[in-house]
């Protein structure tokens, strides 16, 4: 699946504000609260951007062809990845840079930070229901959700269950509780809005997901 120039366009154009955020600090400030030097900052931002453009097929499920024609909005459609034709089955796959180095990255905090079982399963539990709630199936796009719906319900859980590692739960609860409640429990709505290809993780790095994890913990 090619990228067209304008993709890249748009890469380097978030690429330009994501060194913007790193001289201002505010990704510097949100991953110190984490426990992570500037260097490892700037590597795990690195990797979880090449990772962005790597989706991993998972398995294939069957899908409906959806009964109208779905215009995708011009500006979306100019940023759309080539698509192959629809065959009647959705390959379900998982998007490195926005699921599975966030996922990792959590595991990490979990291992390094003394949260108990029961704090991290009700924190997780309660993002993944709110983003369940608060996402829909958007023909032509995929899954939506508000864009600060997420990380400010993530920042006020962790500071309500464990005020004293906020930052670490506000991290794990958005990311997790987003990829479960809006992508993974929305599986069943993919079947009927006849894409080819549904990324776990969505659009990578720029997506929710990380910009959730990032942001709840600027929150928190």
């Amino acid at each position: 699946m090619p990228f067209s120039p304008l993709v890249l366009l748009a890469l380097l154009f978030l690429l330009s504000l994501l060194l913007a955020f790193i001289q201002l600090g505010i990704l510097t400030i949100s991953f110190a609260k984490l426990g992570l030097s500037p260097d490892s900052a700037l590597l795990l931002l690195l990797i979880s951007l090449i990772g962005s453009g790597i989706n991993m097929p998972l398995f294939k499920i069957k899908a409906e062809q959806p009964p109208h024609p779905v215009d995708t909005p011009h500006m979306l459609s100019l940023l759309k990845r080539v698509m192959p034709p629809f065959t009647g089955y959705t390959t379900i796959a998982m998007n490195v840079g926005g699921c599975l180095i966030p996922v990792c990255f959590s595991l990490y905090l979990i291992y390094h930070n003394p949260l108990s079982v029961f704090d991290l399963l009700l924190a997780v539990s309660i993002v993944t229901l709110a983003s369940y709630f608060a996402s829909r199936p958007i023909p032509g796009v995929g899954i939506g959700m508000p864009f600060l719906f997420a990380p400010l319900i993530a920042a006020a859980v962790a500071l309500m269950i464990n005020p004293n590692f906020s930052a670490p739960l506000a991290y794990i609860c958005g990311t997790l509780g987003v990829l479960i409640g809006a992508d993974m429990l929305r599986l069943k709505d993919i079947r009927k809005m006849g894409t080819p290809i549904a990324s776990i993780g969505g659009a990578g790095t720029f997506d929710g997901i990380f910009i959730t994890g990032i942001v709840a913990v600027l929150l928190a």
